[in-house]
């Protein structure tokens, strides 16, 4: 189970820099701030219970992935709080912890250490991983001479290997070519059929229907409404197609 409660995070945002003397006493004198606050989530609250699969959607902005890292980790809230049970998988930035200058064999037992595993797990599933990732003619090569898709390769097939609980994705299966996507969605369907809990955040307003039993609508970081998919989604829709005929008039 998840618990979020009345999360809120917020950015600095600096103005345009100012690179002279003249300007700092100008700015000074005008009383002009350097910076603003941005808040990018705003007191969001929700309960995620075991083995649901849960979808946010929202407009470019709207705080989908500050959320998503928050609940994996990777950010800390301004306040709230989150409560997880059971070991967290983020597929938010693949190969974060990739090192150039490493072969792929090495960056697998470094990204899945990074990921949760022990070096004897990994050594176990290296063979899988390896078949998984399509790359089996290039482990001993340095990854800096790697494709952008050949890295996502890596490190999908080796983070899934992971014995999670919760696997958060970040638009992740929209990433790559039709071959990597296929993989992902295989990969997704796995998950789902092992009652592992799955928070996915993905532009595909369909697939996030077909998908989710349960979506989180956010707008300029605040909580619009979750509640299930397809009427969560149908609202998100309706409310777009509105806010386009308020444009145009």
């Amino acid at each position: 189970m998840i618990k979020i409660k009345h999360v809120t995070k917020s950015f600095i945002l600096p103005h345009e820099r100012k690179y002279t003397i003249f300007e700092y006493i100008l700015s000074f004198i005008k009383m002009k701030r350097g910076y603003e606050k941005y808040y990018a989530l705003r007191d969001i609250n929700l309960d995620i219970e075991y083995g649901e699969v849960i979808g946010i959607i929202g407009d470019n902005g709207s705080g989908k992935s500050t959320l998503l890292k928050i609940i994996a980790n990777i950010l800390v809230p301004d306040s709230g709080e989150v409560i997880t049970h059971g070991k967290i998988s983020s597929f938010i930035e693949l190969g974060v912890g990739f090192q150039d200058e490493l072969t792929a064999r090495e960056n697998v037992y470094l990204y899945g250490i990074l990921t949760g595993m022990s070096k004897k797990e990994i050594a176990s599933k290296y063979e899988e991983i390896v078949k998984y990732s399509g790359v089996k003619r290039f482990m001993d090569v340095k990854l800096k001479k790697f494709s952008t898709g050949m890295r996502l390769r890596v490190a999908f097939s080796t983070a899934i290997q992971s014995n999670l609980d919760i696997l958060i994705l970040d638009d992740i299966i929209g990433v790559g070519d039709i071959n990597f996507q296929k993989k992902c969605f295989e990969a997704f369907q796995k998950f789902k059929k092992e009652r592992k809990t799955i928070i996915l955040a993905y532009h595909h307003i369909e697939a996030i229907e077909k998908l989710c039993d349960k979506v989180l609508y956010l707008e300029k970081g605040r909580q619009i409404a979750f509640g299930p998919a397809p009427k969560i989604v149908k609202m998100y829709i309706e409310r777009n197609e509105k806010n386009k005929r308020k444009s145009l008039t």
